[in-house]
């Protein structure tokens, strides 16, 4: 393969230039190029559904321990928002950052988060997704809906993040 930039021979697999640093190939394109099946709305439902039937427990559990401790002006309800905030922060976006590369739900039904490349996401960026899941739901949930018509499956928050959910 030659770098349209400079005319220098590249491997064909390479995706930027070894002389000039320039990218030889549309990133954006690798994962079509690999037959890749994306993972539709229903199959994320799916997951999703699971995810909540697993992370019920832990809130059930931190409300009943929390709710013993309630005194008469709330703050202890208001900690336990927090917490649950940040246990589900960090269970998707640690799950997806992690070589299993999605939660366990995700798991189950056989689908994984990536980049655009196909590769793992950092937990920076899966950080980035499920707060971007806030907008998603802001508008009607419109942006978790649009992974049913988009050609590459994804939400408005994989868009925002760079991110593919695709089959296993």
């Amino acid at each position: 393969m030659f770098c349209q930039k400079c005319g220098s021979k590249n491997l064909d697999d390479a995706n930027f230039c070894q002389t000039c640093g320039t990218a030889i190939k549309d990133l954006s394109q690798s994962m079509d190029n690999q037959k890749t099946k994306y993972a539709g709305f229903w199959l994320r439902l799916g997951a999703y559904i699971l995810d909540s039937i697993i992370l019920f427990p832990v809130g059930f559990v931190l409300g009943f321990v929390f709710g013993l401790l309630e005194p008469e002006d709330g703050t202890i309800g208001v900690i336990l928002q927090f917490l649950i905030f940040v246990v589900t922060w960090l269970y998707f976006a640690l799950m997806e950052s992690s070589s299993i590369q999605g939660t366990l739900g995700k798991k189950i039904v056989g689908i994984q988060v990536t980049d655009t490349d196909g590769n793992k996401i950092s937990f920076l960026r899966a950080t980035g997704r499920h707060f971007s899941k806030i907008l998603s739901s802001l508008i009607l949930l419109i942006g978790y809906i649009m992974a049913g018509f988009t050609s590459k499956k994804q939400a408005l928050h994989d868009m925002i993040a760079g991110c593919y959910v695709v089959r296993k």
